[in-house]
């Protein structure tokens, strides 16, 4: 019952979910997620009674990112998440996590998230911000960025990563949590993103 509220935050990512990367202008280079070479990952954390800890990740998500590493602050990302891809290692669990007790994702299967601004923070970190659209509402959510690198691959393309973390209140998203305690009205997102430059 707990993982219900953990749905409810894809994130991730997004579960940023999330993911994550940073959007630019005329400069910047734009990507393509790699979530088809499992390169690229929504994962999420959320209390379990204060005992312990469900954790899961959403499976089939598609995005793109354009980023410039001269002007950070002119990045931006969209990501697009198959709510049902849900996965917290226990079919049952996912199965009332995705029913309309929770993340109803019958009736709200995409979730998306949008950047509408990227603030640089230094060493190669910062904050995005964006819309994330989950349970058929839309908040404004930050997410820490860190760039991880970039450079050529082995198969003649360029390449691009970022990891981000951030966390959720599952209220915010019409989702109700009173019956799984105080622990449970937040969830935790992590998200690797990794882009190949198109």
């Amino acid at each position: 019952m707990f993982s219900k509220s953990l749905l409810k935050t894809v994130t991730g990512a997004a579960l940023g979910a999330a993911v994550l990367l940073p959007m630019a202008q005329a400069n910047a280079a734009d990507y393509k997620i790699d979530s088809e070479g499992q390169h690229a990952f929504i994962e999420f954390k959320i209390s379990h009674l204060g005992y312990s800890y469900v954790l899961g990740s959403f499976e089939d998500f598609t995005g793109t990112f354009s980023y410039d590493a001269d002007a950070p602050e002119e990045a931006s990302a969209n990501v697009e998440i198959d709510v049902n891809s849900l996965d917290s290692h226990h079919a049952e669990r996912d199965k009332h996590i995705l029913s309309d007790d929770f993340l109803d994702a019958s009736q709200y299967p995409t979730a998306t998230f949008e950047s509408t601004g990227f603030e640089s923070t230094g060493d190669g970190e910062g904050e995005l911000t964006g819309d994330l659209t989950l349970h058929g509402q839309t908040q404004s959510i930050t997410i820490d960025v860190e760039h991880i690198g970039g450079g050529d691959d082995p198969w003649g393309d360029y390449r691009d990563g970022f990891e981000g973390e951030t966390t959720l209140t599952l209220s915010d998203f019409g989702i109700d949590t009173s019956k799984l305690g105080p622990m449970a009205s937040t969830v935790d997102m992590y998200l690797v993103v990794e882009g190949i430059r198109q």
